[in-house]
């Protein structure tokens, strides 16, 4: 029975999704949350921002049902709505009025210490190979603030293309709520939030998807990247390198476009908040691919690094070491070859040519 009725909050929150968003689209040009066309946007047209707002308003209503019918613990539950209501506020407003990027980190590092102390959602502890239990004190604070600030970041740089972060964060989500119900044993409520969320984004990816009708905007990208960082403490309180690594594999994609833009910005010697069109969607456009097929080719590069993730669980130590050797390798060469850390920087590539040339000349004499 009670299997029945999460069924039923789970698609009541996609429906509600699904009717919501055309009004929020009206809202958004009503108050002038707006996308307009410029050198740096995919869109030709003004476009209505603020389609997150429809995927908290769902997400929301279903987790207050589901709050009301299972008691989820009262001390969690406000303190996630408390940081939710703070990031939905911040999105609103930088889609309004467009916030300087210190403004936003003010209201992420807000909410963040919101769940941290009204929540207790935190780090703790590190279990270090050889070193053994490590526990983080003073330290909990800010290597908490900076996990939720960097996930939340990254969600936020992917949402670039029509349906793009959304349907790589359902993807992500998705895994991470499978994983915690059937690997972890994860509370059953924190796979309940997770999939009341993936279920409010799946209501609204219709809209959302090329050729889009309303973009997430900040509200949505920093609410779902919000989120996830804080969905993914509830599996690193006591940290390890599987239980760490699992959540940034799972979320491979926004953190390496995320780490490769830092790196092409270093190197480039420009600011790292500077923004450019060398983003993983960005370099895929360019090679050639319409946008349907960037953000498909990004989908399915999201599902192989889920698909990894599920393996770690049931990996042996020296296993999730070759898995992880496996896939960074693999990574490397691919945005190598897509040159997503930047024009003629193929440091990889270049060994393997080299390499290739020197045994081809040996084997020629």
């Amino acid at each position: 029975m009670i299997r029945f009725e999460i069924l039923v909050s789970l698609v009541a929150t996609m429906i509600l999704s699904a009717i919501l968003t055309p009004f929020v689209r009206k809202l958004a040009f009503k108050i002038g949350a707006v996308d307009k066309p410029n050198v740096r946007r995919v869109n030709k047209i003004p476009m209505p921002t603020m389609g997150g707002l429809a995927i908290f308003i769902s997400y929301t209503v279903g987790t207050t049902v589901l709050y009301l019918m299972h008691q989820f613990p009262s001390r969690i539950f406000f303190a996630l709505l408390g940081g939710e209501l703070i990031i939905i506020a911040t999105g609103v407003i930088d889609d309004i009025y467009e916030l300087k990027p210190r403004q936003k980190m003010l209201g992420i590092t807000l909410a963040a210490l919101e769940v941290y102390f009204i929540g207790g959602i935190r780090m703790t502890t590190f279990t270090f190979p050889l070193l053994g239990l490590i526990h983080f004190q003073w330290l909990s604070l800010p290597v908490t603030l900076l996990w939720i600030l960097a996930i939340t970041n990254a969600v936020n740089l992917i949402d670039g293309l029509d349906g793009l972060a959304t349907g790589v964060s359902i993807i992500s989500l998705s895994t991470m709520g499978i994983i915690g119900l059937f690997f972890l044993n994860a509370n059953m409520f924190v796979s309940l939030l997770i999939f009341t969320l993936v279920a409010a984004m799946i209501g609204f990816l219709p809209y959302n998807f090329f050729p889009a009708r309303i973009y997430l905007g900040d509200t949505g990208s920093l609410f779902i990247g919000f989120m996830t960082a804080v969905f993914s403490l509830f599996g690193l309180k006591n940290v390890t390198l599987i239980s760490v690594g699992i959540p940034v594999m799972i979320l491979g994609v926004p953190i390496t476009d995320t780490v490769y833009a830092m790196i092409r910005r270093i190197l480039n010697k420009k600011p790292i908040s500077q923004a450019d069109k060398h983003h993983l969607h960005h370099r895929l456009m360019q090679l050639g691919l319409t946008h349907r097929q960037t953000v498909m080719v990004i989908y399915g590069i999201a599902l192989i690094f889920s698909f990894i993730s599920l393996l770690y669980p049931i990996s042996s130590i020296w296993g999730s070491v070759l898995l992880t050797i496996g896939l960074l390798f693999g990574l490397e060469l691919f945005v190598e070859a897509i040159g997503l850390a930047g024009d003629n920087r193929q440091p990889l590539l270049d060994w393997i040519k080299r390499t290739v040339a020197r045994l081809t000349s040996k084997s020629n004499h």
